[in-house]
């Protein structure tokens, strides 16, 4: 399986970073290990001083495809979960002026906390989802589906005219504004409307 995250994916996000609103979905990916699964504590790595947050809807793919047709794409993810996409903002911001890919800054291990997953057909409306990340105990993020610049279905179809999906794949949609860092000792605590997905430790 593998990891695609979507870059700047709302207005306010990308204006706090100073970044460029795309006009197409900007994609990176993360490998199967930066996932972080069943709540255990993030550990915090040596290589970085600023690491940072950025809570987000994750869609589960479940079926092959590739050049998906926007028309169809809601028929290739069947449950949603929220995931942290964590940063190492002062690695980022080091690749950037030198023009240099984030690899280093993106996909290192455990990097990309989940949660348990619901299926979309316990969901409702699912373009109308709502989304906040508390850190102990205060909301720092709150996000809506509405605000995306590119829908979950854009996203797909973009994404599989370059890179084929498959099931299990998993799609980091994009961060809301209010990305911070995160210290040892901090509680993340992730919700999908009123039902906590993510509870875990920064150690």
């Amino acid at each position: 399986m593998k990891i695609i995250c979507i870059g700047r994916n709302y207005m306010e996000h990308a204006k706090e970073l100073n970044n460029p609103v795309p006009s197409t979905p900007l994609f990176f990916m993360k490998p199967e290990t930066s996932l972080l699964i069943r709540n255990r504590p993030f550990y915090y790595p040596g290589f970085s001083n600023d690491i940072q947050y950025e809570a987000e809807l994750v869609l589960r793919i479940c079926k092959v495809g590739k050049h998906i047709n926007e028309r169809f794409a809601h028929t290739y993810y069947d449950a949603i979960g929220l995931g942290i996409d964590f940063t190492a903002r002062d690695l980022q911001q080091q690749a950037k002026e030198k023009g240099l890919p984030w690899e280093e800054a993106k996909a290192f291990d455990n990097s990309a906390p989940i949660g348990e997953f619901i299926p979309v057909t316990e969901l409702g409306d699912v373009h109308t989802l709502e989304f906040k990340l508390l850190i102990n105990g205060i909301q720092v993020q709150y996000g809506k589906a509405t605000e995306m610049i590119f829908s979950y279905e854009k996203i797909i179809s973009y994404v599989s005219k370059f890179v084929s999906l498959k099931m299990g794949d998993l799609i980091f949609t994009g961060t809301p504004a209010g990305v911070g860092p995160v210290k040892i000792g901090d509680r993340l605590e992730a919700f999908l409307g009123d039902r906590k997905m993510l509870s875990f430790l920064i150690k």
